[in-house]
């Protein structure tokens, strides 16, 4: 108790309070909240601002002096990550991935943890000791990986079936490092005998048990019309699944993953995944925040050179051993090299392993220590190598789908400035009617999935002057601008039309008033997204409702003529502009083209 608060509700109300402010803050600089979440860790942690509160007392209401005081809301955290993962899958897209995940996932495990292990064994670490760590830096973290790269892409996808191997072969590892424990063998193979037997019988009873149970237990929650209800009867599922495979020896993940499967072949799945998402995110702050209090700024200042070094090391040859086996196994090289890097850093189970051979005595409490603060620093820059190997990635794409970046003079052709989804609508059109045309983005994802669907793209940003002057706009047809920038756009418009007078120029547009800048500026047509898109839907709105087409068509008009007068106000013009885009049913058999 300090000053009649106690520890654990000091502690609790640190995290939520770094909860209510690092998400929103980071949201806003657009900044994934791993990065906080774990910086918070170090600053209020007992090698931060926690060593001081012999000195400041006040210090004790804004930092968490006792890490292991908070671990067990950490591991909560993972397993409910775990469990929403779960939720995500299906036993049939597992057994899909049946190759990936023991295949790659065991090839990967292995062969990182037998490189690092024989550099340390070189470097004079024991024979035991270097298994031990090789094996628990070459595990990959769960809790960020798959946060950062979804499920569902090709990345994702190969992300998960290798940490779904690693997941279940944590267990193995430490029954493993107790039998290379002086004078442990016996038992230790002996218990992983027993854990295998019992593990199996409690997954096959809970496999079983879950296709009976969870539809009329989740069934009968939905039937009451309670959220609170639902609740319990998800986070029940999820810590009984846990328990149970604690119980007999096996990782509680296990257990929680099980779970998220068995709902997931339910009706309710959605509904789950609703309701457990905000507890989700806080407990993995939880989490996130005991990684950054293992970071002791003075031991880092003092050992830098030899951690830096050790990290770099433990980075590269995951990336190399993942990155090549993703290739072997037929993944493109982009997809390869993004997850290697992604894969790259050592895992929250390292702690967990760490911690077993330290007490398994064949490895000494110091190089523990070291390797944890590894793991840590390995950890907190996950997002970096996360973006780092996605923008590899695609470098890596665009050479394999490379094409000139320079602007083909051989006839005149269409130029389309953007090529989110309106500029590829705008390009298929003019594929279809056999229109010669070049996108342009700055967006390098887009123009890798460009150039690998056969569209003409090249990659540059017309921000930069020299980009539009490559552009050749001079021997092109037609400027289609469909960037959802404005400021942009108008410049743009204003730099062309100065240049080439008599080029016709189209752009999107977001409303009236920016319609009546890109005009000032010299746009030839600026068109309204909001606009059209609204007259369409009240379009089909009234004649869905049953109103004549003539009294319709005869309101769109006018309305779009409302609007040709208000963007004249607007920008000070002298002529009507032209809003081209109609519906073909707005114009009747007859009736005159608008100007």
């Amino acid at each position: 108790m300090h000053g009649g608060l106690s520890d654990q509700v000091s502690d609790a109300l640190v995290i939520l309070g770094a909860a209510g402010i690092v998400i929103p803050l980071f949201a806003r600089f657009r900044i994934t909240p791993i990065i906080g979440f774990i910086l918070v860790g170090i600053l209020v942690g007992p090698g931060g601002l926690g060593a001081m509160v012999a000195d400041a007392p006040w210090l004790y209401y804004v930092t968490i002096t006792d890490r292991a005081a908070i671990a067990p809301f950490a591991e909560f955290g993972i397993i409910l990550l775990l469990f929403s993962i779960g939720l995500e899958l299906s036993f049939r897209r597992l057994w899909d991935m049946r190759a990936l995940v023991f295949g790659v996932g065991a090839a990967e495990l292995l062969g990182s943890g037998l490189i690092i292990g024989l550099a340390l064994f070189a470097m004079g670490q024991g024979a035991a000791g270097a298994m031990g760590l090789g094996l628990a830096l070459a595990l990959s973290s769960t809790a960020l990986v798959l946060p950062i790269s979804g499920t569902t892409s090709q990345v994702g996808r190969s992300a998960l079936a290798m940490l779904l191997f690693e997941d279940v072969a944590i267990v193995p590892i430490i029954f493993m490092l107790g039998a290379l424990a002086p004078y442990a063998a016996s038992e230790g193979v002996e218990g992983l005998m027993t854990t295998v037997w019992m593990g199996a019988a409690v997954i096959g009873a809970m496999l079983v048990l879950g296709r009976f149970v969870l539809p009329k237990l989740f069934g009968q929650a939905a039937r009451t019309k309670s959220p609170e209800l639902f609740l319990a009867a998800s986070l029940l599922v999820v810590i009984v699944a846990s328990l149970a495979t604690s119980a007999v020896g096996l990782s509680p993940i296990v257990g929680a993953l099980l779970a998220g499967l068995l709902i997931a072949e339910t009706d309710y799945r959605s509904e789950v995944e609703v309701i457990t998402e905000p507890f989700k995110g806080l407990a993995l702050g939880v989490f996130l925040i005991t990684v950054g209090m293992q970071i002791d700024l003075r031991v880092l200042a003092e050992n830098w050179v030899s951690l830096v070094t050790a990290v770099v090391g433990v980075v590269a040859v995951k990336t190399l051993v993942t990155g090549a086996l993703l290739k072997l196994s037929g993944a493109r090289t982009g997809t390869a090299a993004e997850a290697g890097v992604l894969m790259s850093s050592p895992s929250e189970t390292t702690l967990i392993v760490l911690t077993a051979a330290a007490e398994a005595a064949i490895i000494q409490p110091e190089t523990a220590a070291f390797w944890t603060i590894v793991t840590a620093i390995g950890l907190t820059i996950t997002p970096i190598l996360a973006r780092v190997g996605h923008d590899v990635a695609r470098r890596i794409e665009l050479k394999q789908h490379d094409q000139p970046d320079e602007v083909p003079a051989d006839e005149p052709r269409t130029i389309v400035i953007g090529f989110g989804r309106v500029g590829r609508l705008v390009a298929d059109m003019l594929k279809t009617h056999d229109q010669p045309f070049l996108c342009v983005d700055s967006d390098i994802d887009c123009v890798a999935a460009g150039r690998r669907e056969g569209y003409p793209i090249i990659f540059g940003d017309v921000a930069r002057p020299e980009m539009v002057d490559r552009l050749k706009l001079g021997h092109a047809r037609a400027l289609i601008i469909t960037m959802d920038e404005p400021v942009l756009a108008a410049n743009v418009v204003k730099r062309v039309r100065g240049w080439v007078p008599d080029l016709p120029i189209i752009v999107r547009a977001r409303d009236a008033d920016h319609a009546a800048e890109l005009y000032r500026a010299g746009a030839t047509d600026a068109v309204p997204e909001t606009l059209e898109s609204s007259l369409q839907l009240s379009e089909a709105v009234l004649v869905d409702l049953g109103v004549p087409m003539g009294p319709v068509i005869a309101s769109i008009h006018d309305k779009r003529d409302q609007y040709r007068r208000q963007i004249m106000e607007l920008g000070g013009l002298t002529e009507k502009p032209s809003l081209k885009t109609q519906t073909l049913r707005s114009r009747a058999p007859g009736d005159p083209a608008e100007t």
